[in-house]
């Protein structure tokens, strides 16, 4: 099983979406910002490197939204090594510098309502549907 950070950067009511490339596996579906954790990372460090590599900026994760387990089934016949993830979801209030895509096909601030309408990697649902359930429940912007 891999493990990955995912950061949930967010910014007046929005959250970032990123698109993966045409080149790579699940083309062009949406995505949260991060990656896998290196060995003797925690899942923290991992966040801030990825968010360094992946948007150019210094992010200070504020909390974990979400820890779950998935698996995504059409990479058999080795599913458990080659497409099973556990991946951790941080909101990410504070961070410095302007989010500057280097990785994906196109990044944009959208609301959580919004997300739910996108094609989005199946794994995300889980975490943008309680963005959306919490946006809510609060009545104020994330």
């Amino acid at each position: 099983m891999k493990h990955v950070a995912v950061g949930i950067l967010l910014r007046d009511g929005c959250v970032l979406a990123c698109q993966r490339k045409k080149t790579v596996r699940y083309p062009l579906k949406w995505e949260f910002p991060g990656g896998k954790i290196e060995t003797g990372e925690t899942a923290q460090q991992a966040l801030v490197r990825e968010l360094k590599e992946e948007l150019d900026i210094d992010a200070r994760p504020n909390g974990t939204l979400l820890t779950h387990d998935w698996i995504y089934p059409e990479v058999s016949p080795h599913q458990e090594t080659d497409g099973a993830f556990r991946v951790t979801y941080f909101l990410v209030h504070d961070y410095t510098g302007q989010p500057v895509n280097r990785t994906f096909e196109e990044i944009r601030w959208v609301t959580p309502e919004e997300l739910q309408t996108m094609d989005v990697l199946a794994g995300n649902h889980e975490a943008i549907d309680l963005l959306v359930r919490r946006k809510r429940e609060d009545g104020s912007p994330l």
